[in-house]
């Protein structure tokens, strides 16, 4: 999986109320499914319960139970906004990427400055092979969280794997200047020069990165790589 997936993928199932996927067992979240579902029975209104069905369905990965319930959410409250961000995060893994980017774009006409949202949306365009689109929701999330190491990761490692080389140095260095100690924004940084035949600047990247208190053994694959 590239840095790009990597990042965008483990901030979209966080935010609101963030999905404690390691904190139960399946069998767990089976049981938790079971006492739901017949609270439901007796309270079919309640849109706290639904959501917490619908929270069980995604830890179950049942996509489309998941979607049934957001889809009851919605038509009972269509600015519900914990239903709007979990179904377009249900649609991307479904891959209807069309209906994920229609539920993104309203979720951020409720909500402009949610970092995960837009990240999710730059994600579906990109997955559309919407690439303009999707540069332009990366360079808004840089605008709108200046001071975020992420956010330059994520239109680094976009731009990387677009193999726009020179602006995703400049965008590494913006996230690395932000976090000195993030492993992965050093070796993605050192992983271009490599891949340019820089070996030295690579070498001196990673050197320096051990010097600020990265431990060698994270870089040791990328420092075999400059000898």
């Amino acid at each position: 999986m590239s840095i790009w997936r990597k990042i965008a993928l483990s901030l979209i199932i966080c935010h609101l109320f963030c999905l404690p996927t390691g904190a139960q067992s399946r069998q767990q979240w089976r049981d938790s499914l079971e006492v739901i579902t017949e609270q439901l029975r007796r309270r079919p209104a309640d849109i706290d319960l639904r959501l917490r069905k619908a929270e069980a369905n995604i830890n179950l990965e049942q996509w489309d139970y998941a979607l049934a319930e957001y889809g009851k959410i919605l038509h009972a409250d269509e600015q519900n906004l914990a239903a709007l961000y979990f179904r377009a995060y249900v649609h991307a893994q479904q891959r209807h990427y069309d209906l994920a980017k229609v539920d993104y774009e309203t979720f951020l006409g409720l909500v402009p400055h949610h970092f995960e949202a837009r990240l999710g949306l730059a994600h579906v365009l990109q997955k559309m092979g919407r690439k303009t689109d999707a540069a332009d929701q990366l360079n808004t999330l840089v605008e709108q969280f200046p001071d975020s190491a992420t956010a330059y990761a994520a239109r680094a490692a976009y731009e990387t794997e677009q193999k726009l080389y020179d602006v995703a140095l400049y965008d590494w260095d913006e996230a690395i200047r932000r976090q000195p100690l993030n492993a992965d924004f050093v070796v993605s940084k050192a992983d271009i020069l490599i891949r340019q035949n820089r070996y030295a600047d690579a070498r001196k990247e990673l050197t320096a990165a051990i010097r600020r208190g990265i431990p060698r053994y994270a870089l040791k694959e990328w420092l075999d790589k400059c000898k």
